[in-house]
């Protein structure tokens, strides 16, 4: 009788206020926008050394940092407003060193957009640019079921299109997909487990990352407070 309840209580959402409703379970406080805090990231990903991230965000001064460790190579990564500061094992990095290793103050913006989306969500979903479609839809997948809002984004944000699913009973967000450019046989999904509380905010602890096309495994991301 419960599951019937929810059911037409999930009718009768639309696509905004799903979004509210797993806002007020994830931040209930409306503490993102003011966030500043400390992530602690251990991403496992097969055949390779895990890499730990130290991810410190602070919204109101536009200030980012990364540093990542994956086996001897330490990378940081500072972005102050509009100024970018990059360092290689604790030293300037030289010319053929951000060539091997792919350093740039470009992809450092890369990771303050992916982190400050990924840990920010589905706050984030309340963004400029971003297309809420106003249908919910009740699925099923990977063998449970979910309410589930579809996003798009204005062509200047992005072109992906992403799913998000939400637990029916408590709106927590626990897995989403993206696709490129609409094609099913694209992009990749993440199933989310667990929850860490940092700053008030409800965050998945665990993310585990696939291949829409053949469910090939591609890694894990674990939240942790600390090393």
């Amino acid at each position: 009788m419960l599951f019937a309840v929810t059911a037409t209580k999930a009718q009768e959402l639309s696509g905004k206020s799903l979004l509210e409703q797993s806002i007020q379970f994830h931040d209930p406080n409306q503490n993102w926008k003011t966030f500043q805090g400390t992530l602690y990231v251990t991403m496992e990903t097969p055949n390779k050394p895990n890499r730990n991230s130290e991810i410190a965000i602070d919204l109101p001064q536009e200030y980012f940092y990364l540093k990542a460790q994956q086996g001897d190579k330490i990378t940081e990564y500072t972005i102050k407003q509009k100024e970018c500061t990059i360092r290689f094992n604790g030293q300037l990095p030289t010319e053929e060193e951000q060539k091997n290793n792919n350093l740039s103050c470009e992809r450092a913006h890369l990771y303050k957009n992916y982190y400050s989306y990924l840990y920010g969500l589905p706050m984030k979903l309340k963004d400029p640019g971003t297309l809420i479609d106003p249908n919910v839809a009740r699925k099923t997948f990977k063998g449970k079921q979910y309410l589930v809002l579809k996003v798009t984004y204005d062509e200047t944000v992005g072109k992906d299109t992403w799913f998000f699913y939400f637990n029916p009973k408590t709106f927590a967000m626990e897995a989403y997909q993206f696709l490129k450019n609409s094609e099913p046989e694209t992009g990749e999904y993440i199933l989310l487990s667990g929850m860490e509380t940092i700053n008030g905010i409800k965050m998945p602890k665990t993310r585990a990352w696939y291949y829409n096309k053949d469910d090939k495994y591609l890694g894990t991301d674990i939240l942790k407070t600390r090393f």
